[in-house]
């Protein structure tokens, strides 16, 4: 449901961009405008549309989570429409092969663009919060199916709408008098014949039905691991199936690092001086971290955090750590510290999206408190992930158990479309604080 929603307001926004430049034209040539005007700035726009598409995406402004948040919808927005700009006063100016070269119509149109789209984006919000909703039951007990009620009720533009039944009571005319489009069932209904038998018998009603943990999967985009069982790792987890993407990945992976290693060469010496200049300790910091199958390998980082800082034994990271250098915390908050990783992707220990490496002090602590913890070394760890994009920098045995979820989705359903989708709102982080 959400990624059609997702797609939905894809497809409207190029219906409004294009709507944008023939209002730009019809207004930069008031009274000279014709269609060979238009036609011939279709293609240029076509070239740059297809950028700006991709910094929105940067900029999350896909996510349909955003769009409910104001205050960061509309930073997002404007941030992402001021890149556009100067992304297309660079490409008219520096790419000579079209006939025009647009000052004002530039401008007009990304002023256009920029209101239809925040109006189209209301309008989104206010119809599919209301109307076409999915009416969905859950059928089940439990702390997680509260807490999937609660997000579906306070985030109806997601798709769904909860509607109240009584397992005691016979399922079938209550899903027909409901009109009850999905029905959502917990493990106890697969496991408890009876209760699984009461669902059998409503298949005439033509329902969708979800086991718990694919919805929870589809809505929070994780995996919900007190729940899920042994079973559902050995249906799920088919790391056959992935031999081939994996062996494509590492060529990826090779050939992408090298040109951000170049890209971010002349950075080198200047954050090395940069730390030099404050205490004149080393510039890198090597540390020992858990890969894939369990291997241990040297991660390396440039050094942020005073010389000596972690002596005794190794602590989480805190939000205003007195152990960061004041040229440290800059390298952070910007993440260039971790630039030197590209080493570490060249030399295969890691790979440019997987799941962060875990020190082997945390690791050993994590595989005791955290369910089915040793399975996120089935593959590559990597320099960013999807929990990277979609969780806070992770600090206590809590927010590892969460950044966890993530990682399980990201172990069952990597493909090289997420890869690159993870990628692109990595470059995003480089622009937000920790």
């Amino acid at each position: 449901m959400s990624n059609m929603r997702k797609i939905l307001v894809f497809f409207g926004d190029i219906f409004l961009i294009y709507l944008s430049l023939f209002l730009t034209l019809l207004l930069g040539f008031f009274g000279g405008f014709s269609f060979q005007i238009f036609s011939l700035h279709v293609l240029p726009f076509s070239i740059i549309y297809v950028f700006w598409f991709i910094i929105f995406y940067i900029f999350g402004l896909y996510d349909l989570h955003l769009i409910k948040t104001k205050t960061s919808f509309y930073g997002s927005t404007f941030g992402a429409l001021a890149v556009s700009l100067v992304l297309g006063m660079l490409f008219f100016y520096t790419v000579p092969f079209f006939e025009i070269t647009p000052k004002t119509n530039l401008a007009i149109n990304i002023l256009i663009f920029g209101i239809l789209f925040l109006a189209w984006r209301r309008l989104f919000y206010f119809l599919f919060s209301v109307h076409f909703l999915n009416r969905t039951a859950i059928v089940g007990k439990g702390s997680e199916v509260e807490v999937l009620k609660k997000e579906i009720n306070e985030k109806p533009y997601l798709g769904y709408k909860i509607i109240p039944i009584d397992i005691n009571k016979d399922l079938f005319p209550q899903i027909q008098k409901h009109d009850i489009d999905t029905v959502i069932f917990t493990e106890e209904f697969e496991s408890n014949p009876e209760m699984l038998k009461a669902l059998y018998f409503c298949l005439p009603a033509r329902v969708n039905f979800l086991e718990f943990a694919k919805a929870y999967e589809l809505i929070y985009e994780k995996i919900p691991v007190s729940i899920v069982s042994q079973s559902w790792f050995l249906e799920n987890i088919k790391e056959r199936e992935k031999s081939f993407y994996d062996e494509a990945k590492r060529l990826f992976d090779i050939i992408l690092d090298s040109f951000l290693l170049i890209l971010t060469l002349p950075l080198w010496p200047l954050i090395a001086m940069a730390i030099k200049l404050e205490d004149n300790g080393p510039v890198f910091y090597s540390q020992k971290r858990v890969g894939k199958d369990r291997n241990f390998f040297i991660l390396y980082k440039f050094r942020s955090m005073k010389v000596g800082a972690e002596k005794e034994k190794a602590v989480w990271a805190e939000k205003k750590d007195k152990r960061i250098t004041k040229v440290g915390r800059f390298l952070r908050q910007s993440h260039l510290d971790e630039i030197p990783q590209m080493i570490n992707v060249i030399k295969g220990d890691i790979s440019l999206v997987g799941p962060r490496p875990e020190r082997p002090e945390f690791v050993e602590k994590l595989e005791k408190e955290i369910p089915h913890y040793h399975l996120r070394h089935l593959i590559k760890p990597g320099f960013t992930g999807w929990a990277q994009i979609k969780f806070r920098y992770g600090r206590s045995l809590m927010d590892s158990h969460k950044k966890f979820q993530y990682d399980l989705y990201y172990l069952k359903n990597r493909n090289f479309l997420l890869d690159i989708g993870i990628l692109l709102r990595t470059f995003q982080l480089f622009f937000k604080k920790e």
